[in-house]
């Protein structure tokens, strides 16, 4: 009886032990996991920012003459592309901001363009070692120079305050007539953005006071479900203001 009671004890206790293990291989298979997912996250973004840069520099060299792929050229060298991943960030504000894993030793500096592989997301405005801070373009105050489709024609972006993919491009030409459906990019008379960075589509154009007209647009990125990022950086943003500034103060 008694070697019957410790035989059922031994198997008692390996039973428990190979639990305990098999809980601990377990746990140490996710842990493996969750380092590999975030490591294959990394490298997609990096590969991701990469592969921006050459596609628009790319595009341009295919769509262009020579005169303006020389000038593709040097716009393809003129930024620095930096994948981040998003930290925090609001959408129910009419100043909504976003936090990204990267800062000033990543190279990330204030006043760089945040986009996605959709389109436009925002500008940096605060970095500090490990992080960045900047508004979204869901931001009642933000504003990008956009150009709408084949007209060429350029005005201001702006969120439109109700959607998380809503925008409206305002003070157009009471004249100029835009098709729904056209494609709206990034102007390239910013010192943030690069040109021709895809926003997203029109929809409806509007008289407003019957002075301006005003279109909306659908975005390609929906602020409810952005993860990754890419900040841009205009390499020549420096000199640019300070030509602007010299000629300014030659009035």
């Amino acid at each position: 009886m008694l070697q019957a009671t410790s035989t059922l004890q031994d198997i008692w206790i390996n039973r428990a032990s190979h639990r305990t293990m098999a809980f601990l291989w377990g746990h140490g298979e996710s842990v493996r996991s969750h380092f590999q997912l975030e490591r294959l996250n990394r490298e997609l973004q990096e590969e991701n920012a990469r592969l921006q840069a050459q596609l628009r520099a790319y595009g341009r060299l295919e769509t262009e003459q020579e005169e303006l792929a020389r000038m593709a050229a040097r716009d393809s060298t003129s930024y620095r592309y930096i994948p981040a991943t998003v930290v925090k960030m609001s959408r129910n504000r009419s100043h909504n901001y976003i936090i990204l894993n990267k800062g000033s030793e990543d190279g990330v500096r204030p006043q760089s363009g945040i986009i996605s592989d959709k389109g436009v997301v925002g500008i940096v405005e605060a970095v500090d070692r490990h992080y960045s801070y900047g508004r979204t373009l869901m931001d009642l105050q933000m504003s990008v120079g956009a150009r709408i489709g084949r007209t060429e024609v350029v005005s201001l972006l702006s969120w439109d305050g109700i959607r998380s993919n809503g925008a409206v491009v305002r003070n157009l030409p009471p004249h100029y007539s835009v098709e729904p459906g056209d494609t709206v990019r990034t102007s390239g008379y910013s010192t943030i953005f690069p040109p021709d960075v895809p926003i997203g589509v029109t929809g409806e154009s509007h008289l407003v006071e019957g002075s301006t007209r005003a279109v909306d647009v659908t975005l390609f990125q929906d602020f409810s479900t952005v993860r990754y990022v890419t900040v841009v950086e205009n390499l020549e943003r420096t000199e640019i203001m300070a030509l602007e500034a010299a000629g300014e103060g030659e009035r």
